[in-house]
């Protein structure tokens, strides 16, 4: 098996600035791919970032870093801030990619948002946002790129869901439907391009250490009222679970890479769990 079996491809991830994006477009930049990263950043954050959400958004300069970091390896790279959830930032983005880069070959969903709140008192406009972020965000990136991956034969899109997809749990209703929802987003996209050659799976990721997790853990100390440190809650988390660690970005990214891998084509429409052996 190549190492650079992604040499020649154009990748655009999502959220590629920090956490399991970041991670991911470095992975694929690796295996040879020239990589578009765009990320809602702090100069943004503003104008789409509602009070009670959890959106990890880096520094501005987090984007041309991690830029430098693509380019290192030897390959082109591309990074703009991105809004998901505009379709106007969307649709401009990719076609900078076009000419920058060129066809996009590789599409990674990282992009993602959460909301800690019960349904009875939900804010209609914090729901709104999590399905427009975690849910529609992919379907506007998909819509751009899949047509030219079908008429090219060769595809390739991970979409990144969660343990919450496939599991309920008190406070994260919007999250575990918006997330439910990728995983149908996911299939129904998958059935439409395999006969192209385009495989559209989803990962599962469980408790990741990411800077969106640590700022979630902080989400919920002040949400229950709780007399603890940060670091001293997420140890406990840690120690619940059944590896009693967190997921490294890079475990995720490794597999994310491998599904764009040719042996890979056979795996299609699925949703894979990483998460140490822990259900949520």
């Amino acid at each position: 098996m190549s190492d650079k079996y992604l040499a020649g491809k154009v990748a655009w991830v999502t959220g590629g600035a920090s956490g399991m994006g970041r991670a991911t477009a470095l992975a694929l930049a690796r295996a040879g791919a020239h990589v578009a990263i765009g990320s809602l950043v702090a100069s943004s954050r503003g104008a789409a970032v509602l009070p009670g959400q959890n959106c990890h958004t880096p520094a501005d300069d987090a984007l041309e870093a991690t830029k430098c970091a693509i380019e290192s390896v030897g390959v082109r790279a591309m990074a703009l801030p991105l809004d998901v959830c505009s379709d106007e930032s969307v649709r401009a983005f990719h076609a900078v990619i076009r000419d920058t880069l060129g066809e996009v070959d590789v599409l990674i969903n990282a992009a993602g948002s959460s909301v800690r709140q019960f349904i009875a008192d939900h804010s209609d406009e914090l729901w709104y946002r999590m399905l427009d972020v975690n849910l529609t965000g992919p379907y506007r990136t998909i819509k751009l790129c899949l047509p030219g991956m079908m008429s090219r034969r060769w595809g390739r899109i991970v979409n990144f869901a969660s343990t919450a997809a496939n599991i309920g749990y008190p406070m994260h209703g919007a999250y575990c439907a918006s997330k439910s929802g990728l995983l149908g987003l996911t299939r129904c996209v998958a059935l439409e391009g395999a006969p192209f050659g385009v495989t559209c799976n989803a990962i599962n990721p469980g408790f990741v250490d990411t800077e969106s997790n640590y700022a979630a853990s902080q989400m919920e100390i002040e949400i229950a009222g709780l007399d603890t440190t940060v670091d001293a809650y997420r140890a406990g988390i840690a120690a619940s679970l059944p590896q009693k660690r967190y997921l490294k970005p890079d475990e995720v990214a490794a597999f994310a890479a491998f599904l764009c891998r040719p042996e890979a084509l056979g795996i299609e429409g699925q949703d894979i769990t990483i998460a140490m052996g822990s259900q949520w």
